[in-house]
């Protein structure tokens, strides 16, 4: 394992129960994020150091996914409360309410066709949200009960992780899905980043491992050196090296995309919970630390 310098510097969010989960670039160039505990949308201005909080309707909402809509606003996933969000940069906030019951919205992404798309963790589908808060559902050719969690786009689809399903599965705009079968066994892909090579790349939670799929379908694995490391994000550097995150072992790590690894980082605030890492269009890193209520930066 070769390595890479790096210093961890950490936020603190003010609300004492924030939770932050995922996290995303604003088109204001802020880091926006989902507060689960605190029920609210966090924005981090990175340059100033400030954070600015908007609180949800329902205190229990338990906000998980956030993605920048092509309309110049944010959009996120209330997985208790059973809604799709919108904000405003301004902080205004409208909810649309999903048709199934208990669908469990998760992962959410902006889609090729503008629209935005969302997982339906608990109903094994994807949905489709319009601009204007039209919602269908898609569930044809998505095994049931297989738990569809992060959502990336690549070559004009819209490609999911199964927690529960062991696959990778791929839907096209018009609601046609294929599962891809992952060769580990139970190992519990959870988050993804698309490679500007083409590929994906995907966290194994369960196996300890990094996978890669290629536009073709066919997917390899690359270990991570920390046992049960429980990796949990991922995110696509500027020099194209993979980073992710390792929640039991609380580290950051660094791995080549040939699968070897760079590095791995040790958080300074113990047991901080890292989750999601994300790459800014500058570069920087970011990564969110969910049971240290803080925001991690990854500077190289």
């Amino acid at each position: 394992m070769t390595s890479t310098r790096i210093n961890i510097r950490e936020h603190k969010i003010p609300s004492a129960d924030a939770k932050p989960y995922i996290a995303v670039e604003g088109p204001d160039g802020a880091l926006w994020f989902c507060e689960s505990g605190a029920a609210k949308i966090g924005r981090f201005d990175p340059d100033r150091g400030t954070f600015t909080e908007f609180a949800l309707a329902a205190r229990t909402a338990t906000p998980i996914g956030i993605t920048a809509g092509g309309d110049g606003n944010l959009w996120f996933a209330e997985k208790a409360a059973n809604r799709i969000g919108r904000i405003t940069l301004g902080g205004e906030i409208t909810e649309f309410a999903l048709p199934s019951p208990y669908a469990g919205p998760d992962g959410i992404a902006l889609g090729p066709d503008g629209n935005v798309w969302f997982s339906e963790s608990e109903i094994s589908k994807i949905g489709r949200i319009t601009p204007a808060g039209a919602i269908t559902e898609f569930g044809d050719g998505i095994t049931m009960g297989a738990r569809p969690l992060s959502i990336v786009v690549r070559d004009g689809a819209l490609w999911f992780s199964e927690a529960a399903g062991n696959r990778i599965g791929r839907m096209t705009v018009d609601g046609q899905a294929t599962e891809f079968p992952i060769p580990s066994r139970d190992s519990q892909p959870r988050a993804m980043a698309a490679h500007p090579d083409g590929s994906i790349w995907f966290v194994e939670t369960s196996t300890n491992a990094l996978g890669r799929i290629d536009r073709d379908g066919r997917i390899t694995e690359h270990k991570v050196p920390t046992p049960n490391a429980s990796l949990r994000g991922v995110a696509v550097g500027a020099d194209g090296d993979l980073w992710y995150t390792a929640n039991a072992a609380n580290k950051i790590g660094r791995m080549a995309p040939d699968g070897t690894v760079r590095g791995e980082y040790d958080i300074p605030t113990p047991a901080s919970g890292a989750r999601c890492i994300i790459a800014f269009a500058d570069g920087r890193l970011f990564f969110s630390q969910y049971d240290a209520g803080l925001i991690g930066e990854v500077v190289v």
